[in-house]
């Protein structure tokens, strides 16, 4: 860490603010770097030589506002946190965008490593692998179980009609980023929308709309200390989570593809099994999850268009994303396939 400013963090104008707002939190200059960032929320590591921060901010130059909701990533981590969902403390809010540019929150730091690939959780040996991945899914049992309007969630979202929404919002967002004939796709957004789950016997839920093993923070004794990146919570049907978890815990089997799944590990427990260890302990009815599952292909199938896309217009720079638009016909092919073994 140095003294320099990172992209979009003015150090001297936050100690100011976190003086004012939280005396006695910080002593002396700070020090920060970037963590995470892009085209999703700017996430900081900040420290007074003391003790460490997390802070989060809108991507620079943003124009989602609502997809980059400081206030709302806020409020569920601060609903969340005194419950049995790991999450980490959140320390204040600030929408007063003279201070950095664009509205923040300041979170406490929290201790741990987000696996990101089979190889990172292949040091942990199998038995540790699978233990992590049994405590992801009694993670996500712990967040479904909470009660929204206990923790002053009511009106977080509208669970009415969520997935028929949510499959409207993404049949829009691939119409938006279609550069090229993509076989399969919209057979596999019609048949998602003639075969909708009902809502029978699935109460609304805090859903967190991104969850996988590297969106939660795993400590050294190989326990979840925290569940990170917000920005797609809303109320909604809980099995999406669980339908994008089971997407993330199947082998891709694409050599050098930039997107991967943790699914290679030795441990790993199969979908099946994380699908019934969620069933047990959520007492919910899984026997839809295929729905789900198809629904998660579907997502990523359109996202990766959209980054295809933004690629072959030259307004992406890094590695990888040349391979990208080979990936999308292989998260189509599995979205069809798994439907037709619903």
């Amino acid at each position: 860490m140095n003294h320099d400013n990172p992209p979009g963090l003015d150090l001297v104008s936050l100690r100011s603010h976190l003086e004012r707002a939280r005396p006695g939190l910080v002593d002396g200059p700070l020090d920060a770097e970037l963590i995470e960032g892009g085209r999703s929320n700017l996430t900081y590591r900040v420290t007074d030589g003391t003790g460490r921060w997390v802070v989060r901010r809108p991507p620079l130059g943003h124009v989602l506002a609502t997809a980059h909701d400081m206030a709302r990533e806020h409020r569920v981590i601060s609903a969340l946190h005194p419950t049995p969902v790991p999450v980490p403390e959140p320390l204040l809010l600030c929408e007063d965008t003279s201070v950095l540019g664009a509205p923040f929150y300041v979170m406490e730091y929290v201790e741990g490593t987000p696996y990101r690939t089979a190889a990172q959780l292949g040091g942990l040996g199998p038995e540790r692998t699978r233990g992590v991945l049994l405590g992801l899914v009694d993670t996500l049992v712990e967040l479904h179980a909470v009660d929204p309007a206990a923790t002053g969630l009511d009106g977080f979202g509208r669970p009415e009609g969520f997935l028929e929404r949510q499959l409207r919002r993404w049949g829009k967002q691939l119409a938006a980023s279609r550069s090229r004939e993509l076989p399969g796709i919209e057979e596999l957004h019609r048949a998602l929308g003639a075969g909708l789950p009902g809502p029978a016997g699935r109460p609304a839920a805090v859903v967190h709309g991104d969850y996988r093993l590297d969106n939660v923070l795993v400590g050294e004794d190989d326990r979840i200390r925290a569940i990170l990146d917000w920005e797609m919570s809303t109320l909604g049907d809980p099995l999406t989570d669980l339908g994008l978890l089971v997407m993330y815990s199947t082998p891709l089997d694409v050599p050098g593809s930039p997107v991967g799944t943790t699914a290679g590990a030795p441990g790993h427990p199969d979908p099946a099994e994380l699908v019934e260890r969620y069933a047990t302990g959520s007492g919910r009815d899984v026997a839809d999850i295929a729905w789900y599952t198809a629904f998660a292909w579907f997502k990523l199938a359109v996202i990766l268009e959209g980054i295809h896309y933004r690629y072959t217009l030259g307004q992406t720079v890094g590695a990888g994303f040349d391979r990208i638009g080979a990936l999308v016909p292989v998260f189509i092919d599995h979205g069809l396939t798994t439907l037709q073994e619903r």
